[in-house]
């Protein structure tokens, strides 16, 4: 494998996502990079990051680079759940931002067989309906959906970050997912009681849910110590 430029830090959404990336690192010997657990949403998340900008400064010898990992929906039926995506960019109320194209590509030839390059749409709320989903899909010529992604990349490309996005499929458009949007905090935390009455009144949809969710994450695991096994951090 090519030697190539560090990753410095991982950002990860809070909780599950977080665990299951600090788990697939957990293996790898030698240097890894810093994982933080970022809270869900747009705004919650900008917010973070502009504290975190205030304390934190990345060295100066080099363009710091973050890799942005966790869990996704899928707004196409080319992707289903355990799918490993890495995007190109993100989406949101039609403005685009890229992610770092060299970085991208550089992260693609380590893992080319496992994982596909996507389009990707940000959301301010949970995107549950099937129809919505592949509605969203078809009209913005988008593959799957998150709720952190378009913030991310607007800050850290205004900062000079080169930024990369490598996530897992975790729900697909097939079926309905239950609506956990009240369930989040607007300072992006989840509210485990109103998540599990919400998930009570659709035992269905939620079981899935819960299905597809563990897929994805023995899946981000698996692929975050694939990856950082074969890249070369020195």
């Amino acid at each position: 494998m090519p030697n190539l430029p560090p990753i410095q830090t991982i950002f990860v959404p809070q909780g599950a996502e977080y665990k299951a990336v600090c788990g697939g690192l957990s293996h790898i010997t030698g240097t890894t990079p810093t994982v933080l657990a970022i809270p869900v949403g747009m705004k919650p998340l900008t917010k973070y990051l502009e504290q975190w900008q205030r304390d934190k400064h990345f060295p100066n010898d080099s363009q710091p680079r973050v890799l942005i990992m966790g869990i996704c929906g899928s707004l196409s039926k080319r992707y289903a759940v355990g799918d490993v995506v890495l995007y190109r960019n993100c989406v949101y109320q039609k403005q685009v931002r890229e992610c770092d194209r060299v970085f991208t590509t550089q992260l693609h030839s380590q893992i080319s067989d496992k994982v596909s390059l996507v389009n990707s749409l940000s959301c301010d709320r949970v995107i549950w309906s099937a129809g919505e989903k592949l509605h969203l899909g078809e009209t913005l010529g988008t593959d799957v959906v998150d709720m952190e992604g378009f913030a991310a990349l607007e800050f850290f490309n205004a900062s000079g970050v080169a930024v990369a996005m490598l996530r897992v499929v975790s729900d697909d458009c097939q079926y309905d997912i239950p609506d956990l949007t009240t369930a989040i905090n607007t300072d992006g935390s989840l509210q485990p009681l109103k998540l599990a009455m919400i998930l009570l009144r659709q035992p269905i949809a939620a079981t899935r849910l819960i299905r597809g969710s563990l897929t994805g994450l023995k899946v981000l695991e698996q692929v975050t110590n694939l990856l950082f096994s074969s890249y070369k951090l020195d």
